[in-house]
């Protein structure tokens, strides 16, 4: 194994009640900093982040503090509140947490995310699913105070917002890319150059593929999001997904099984999972003229339907092979763009495997890189100081059956694979599940770097 330096990440372990940051392996320390959360304490790809590394404090924030309620159909949830807390990597201690709210949600979609503006005071956007959330802004540079009564309210980019992305771009402005109302809603983005004041918005909405379908059918989509090094791009990979529901059958409504209401998949025919989505697509954004073009570098019109993601945007027809999960998307120095995607297989829908994606003169290539247990399972990629890539890949000896409320979002182990011929073929090097002995059974998932607010990644 090459001697490089490992990043500092963060992973939620599937453990009930707790969240756990580390760099993985035997022997290190787990530091648990999060309680009684929901089925996301931290979110996947496609809502982030969840920390931001300033001035050599490590700020977090997260659902927390969970209590269990009956919802209005008299199932047992878990309702919490968005914390706060900082953490010292010298003392390696955290702070006292803070709750940014007194109202607690049922909706692990409300959770939070934090970003830091050119002035150092910590911004927290939660409670944005399909609604208008909040926008708080700490009163101190450096500072989560000691409660909610250090934060003050701040200007909002949108009445409604949902899986708001973050990121520090052009100019040292601020960027959040979001979906603007329920599943067949577009995708589009706000940018801040005043510290979160006021916000701008491109002249049409970025992604909507349900415009111009008829009513007997819907089509929606999730992202992934990237930012060139220079900050001047914004890179999306997306996938469809057939949110179309037929009026559901009795015996449908009696057995709650309402992912059948779905059209049903040609490969799979009615086994596969609802939740499944289908190809993948990119484009770039030029965001100071809001240009859109995609991966030949012709022009893209903006909203981008269905119909145009199918001929101008689509690098992999996946011929309804499909995953829950987004992919993970890197883009190099150099403005190269790569995926991992967790996928499923040929021949059945609950084998999957991750793949990585990247473009080779003029085709897009798939590599197969590992088993994966689930469809929910979201790893990580990163390319380390001597040029091999590395992927963190959540894996499990066979496909992860829904046991509760957690385990039907994926999980499991962590595994590290290495490729030093840029992909072609891969290794497996270690595996990074923390403390394995000490922590049996335990599942982690949704590994997310962690950023300096300049979008910069924190290494040691």
């Amino acid at each position: 194994m090459k001697n490089v330096s490992y990043l500092k990440w963060l992973a939620a372990a599937l453990f009930p009640g707790t969240i756990v940051f580390g760099s993985g392996g035997d022997g290190v320390e787990i530091l648990p900093f999060g309680n009684a959360g929901q089925e996301k304490m931290l979110y996947d790809v496609r809502q982030r982040p969840q920390a931001v590394y300033l001035k050599d404090t490590l700020y977090l924030v997260y659902n927390g503090e969970g209590r269990s309620v009956l919802n209005k159909n008299s199932r047992r949830r878990i309702e919490a509140l968005p914390m706060a807390l900082s953490y010292d990597p010298e003392s390696r201690s955290f702070s006292e947490p803070i709750a940014l709210s007194e109202e607690y949600s049922t909706d692990h979609h409300d959770g939070p995310v934090i970003w830091a503006d050119e002035n150092e005071r910590l911004h927290v956007f939660y409670g944005w699913h399909r609604d208008l959330g909040t926008h708080l802004v700490a009163e101190r540079p450096r500072s989560i105070g000691a409660s909610l009564e250090d934060w003050r309210a701040a200007p909002v980019p949108s009445q409604k917002m949902s899986y708001q992305w973050m990121s520090r771009v052009l100019g040292g402005k601020q960027l959040v890319f979001y979906r603007t109302d329920r599943h067949y809603s577009s995708w589009t983005y706000r940018i801040t150059g005043d510290n979160g004041n006021s916000w701008q918005a491109p002249p049409e909405d970025v992604l909507d593929l349900d415009l111009h379908l008829g009513e007997d059918t819907d089509w929606s989509t999730y992202t992934s999001k990237a930012v060139s090094a220079d900050g001047n791009f914004l890179h999306l990979g997306f996938v469809a997904y057939d949110d179309f529901k037929r009026p559901a059958s009795e015996e449908e409504i009696a057995s709650g099984e309402l992912d059948a209401r779905r059209r049903q998949n040609p490969r799979y025919g009615n086994r596969y999972p609802g939740s499944y989505k289908y190809n993948l697509y990119y484009v770039k954004i030029d965001l100071r003229s809001h240009e859109v073009v995609n991966h030949l570098g012709e022009r893209i019109r903006t909203p981008i339907d269905r119909s145009t993601a199918n001929t101008k945007c689509m690098i992999w027809d996946t011929q309804w092979r499909g995953g829950g999960i987004v992919p993970t998307m890197r883009v190099d120095d150099q403005g190269r763009v790569s995926f991992l995607h967790n996928l499923s297989d040929e021949d059945h829908e609950y084998k999957l495997s991750y793949y990585y994606v990247r473009k080779v003169g003029e085709k897009w290539i798939q590599t197969r890189i590992a088993p994966s247990s689930h469809y929910w399972n979201n790893g990580y990629i990163w390319e380390d100081s001597e040029g091999a890539l590395r992927a963190y890949l959540l894996v499990g000896e066979r496909f992860l059956e829904a046991k509760g409320v957690m385990d039907r979002y994926g999980g499991g182990t962590i595994e590290e694979w290495m490729s030093e011929d840029d992909g072609n073929t891969w290794e497996f090097e270690r595996d990074l599940t923390p403390s394995r002995a000490e922590y049996p059974g335990w599942k982690y998932n949704n590994i997310q770097e962690v950023r300096r607010p300049d979008g910069s990644i924190v290494e040691g």
